[in-house]
């Protein structure tokens, strides 16, 4: 069933209305800026918990908020939340959530990285290859969903992404296929690494019972890296 999400706590001019999300600070109250992007279920605790780890690692963090409030935590209906998203509409969202952080004096970066999982995961790689230049880092965990790109020319950032070679939701074949087309496409720096995980193995609440935590923990830490290596 789905249920209101408790971790809006700002707002910002998106595609000529009104989007909103979850931002976390550093303690020293500045920092490079990052994009938070959600997976099918909503902006939950995980993501959420995403962007405060981020904020402790000194990063400005912002989760939009891709389903206009709701969660939920059974699979099928997380489907039809997320197939009622269309590409066109994600991607103007999130272009407004790089120009909020960009322009905030909270963010000292003159980019911004980009982290995301699943549905988000896909929308990284979008808004990568919408973005361009102003995308310092993009970070795809197990991208799948409607805004997987189908080209990638557009694409300037740092590519880092991790995928699981358990992954039926996105088989391993089709990630070596799409790292491959990213670096040959946009010639930017591109990694991939592959894990002996299922999908989702990031996920410490655990929806679909998939979570790993070695795995998750070296994919983290390899992440993190990345973003402060090339948020600038």
């Amino acid at each position: 069933m789905a249920e209101k999400t408790p971790h809006q706590n700002v707002s910002f001019a998106s595609a000529g209305g009104e989007a909103h999300g979850y931002l976390a600070l550093p303690a020293s109250g500045k920092g490079p800026g990052v994009i938070v992007i959600q997976e099918w279920w909503g902006l939950t605790d995980h993501i959420r918990d995403v962007a405060d780890r981020l904020a402790a690692e000194g990063f400005v963090a912002l989760a939009p908020d891709l389903y206009g409030g709701w969660i939920t935590h059974d699979g099928k209906e997380a489907g039809k939340m997320m197939s009622k998203l269309p590409e066109e509409e994600g991607a103007r969202l999130l272009a407004g959530a790089v120009d909020y952080l960009l322009a905030s004096d909270t963010v000292t970066s003159s980019t911004v990285g980009a982290i995301g999982f699943c549905m988000g995961g896909g929308f990284v790689l979008a808004l990568a290859a919408q973005q361009g230049e102003r995308i310092g880092a993009a970070v795809p965990f197990y991208g799948v969903g409607q805004a997987v790109p189908d080209s990638y020319t557009g694409v300037r950032a740092f590519v880092q992404g991790h995928y699981g070679e358990q992954d039926s939701s996105y088989p391993v074949e089709k990630a070596r296929a799409q790292e491959e087309q990213i670096r040959r496409e946009s010639g930017a720096k591109v990694e991939f690494f592959y894990y002996d995980a299922p999908h989702a193995f990031h996920n410490d609440e655990n929806p679909q019972g998939n979570y790993r935590p070695e795995e998750a923990k070296l994919a983290w830490e390899r992440s993190v890296s990345c973003l402060k290596a090339n948020v600038k």
